[in-house]
């Protein structure tokens, strides 16, 4: 729970970004999203016009699954831990994260595959229906998309924003050229404060549609 001092300090930095920024192209909806991701990375890079990029049925099909309890499952640990615990209790979504399971690191090491896609794989029931959040592997990225065209599993949102050097930038484009909803960004930027931020950003929407 955020302590009064600590409010204060958010809502400053809030208004810092939207003054700096000014007019853009986002909805408001978009912008609450967009405006997180740049609160959790100080990069107002993440303003520019079709920087992030949202699925036309990304926030709605994301909120609803959030809404009904669906499980949410991410690529890192760095990625749960950033994540709004009261959100998680109120809503009872379980947050998932196969990187250390025994299973799959066995599996990687037999196949010669990353242990982040793997534990996607092997992950394809709690995926499907749920909301994934990939903060820092490619091939985690690019395993959900795979799984998704052969129909293992349908994710009801995808939020894909790997940072890094190798196959992060190619695997947005993938993604943004599925018909998953997903949310995405184009280049190499992106990490697991971005991919958390998104998440509790839609947290922030849902809890201000159930507001009497």
């Amino acid at each position: 729970m955020i302590t009064p001092k600590g409010q204060s300090i958010e809502d400053r930095s809030m208004e810092i970004i939207d003054s700096e920024v000014g007019p853009h192209h986002y909805s408001k909806d978009e912008w609450t999203i967009v405006k997180r991701v740049i609160h959790s990375t100080a990069d107002f890079d993440f303003a520019r016009a079709n920087r992030i990029l949202f699925h036309r049925d990304a926030i709605e099909s994301g909120i609803a699954a959030l809404k009904g309890g669906c499980n949410i499952t991410v690529d890192v640990n760095g990625v749960a831990g950033l994540l709004n615990k009261d959100n998680l209790g109120r809503f009872g979504n379980k947050v998932i994260c196969g990187i250390s399971d025994p299973r799959v690191v066995e599996e990687a090491k037999r196949n010669n595959r990353t242990r982040a896609q793997t534990a996607m794989r092997l992950g394809a029931r709690e995926i499907d229906g749920g909301v994934v959040a990939i903060g820092n592997a490619p091939t985690a990225l690019e395993e959900v998309v795979q799984m998704a065209r052969e129909g293992a599993a349908r994710p009801a949102l995808v939020i894909g924003i790997p940072v890094g050097f190798v196959c992060a930038a190619e695997s947005k484009e993938a993604l943004a050229l599925t018909d998953i909803p997903h949310i995405t960004n184009v280049g190499r930027k992106g990490g697991s404060p971005c991919a958390s931020a998104i998440l509790n950003a839609l947290y922030i929407i849902l809890k201000q549609r159930l507001a009497p």
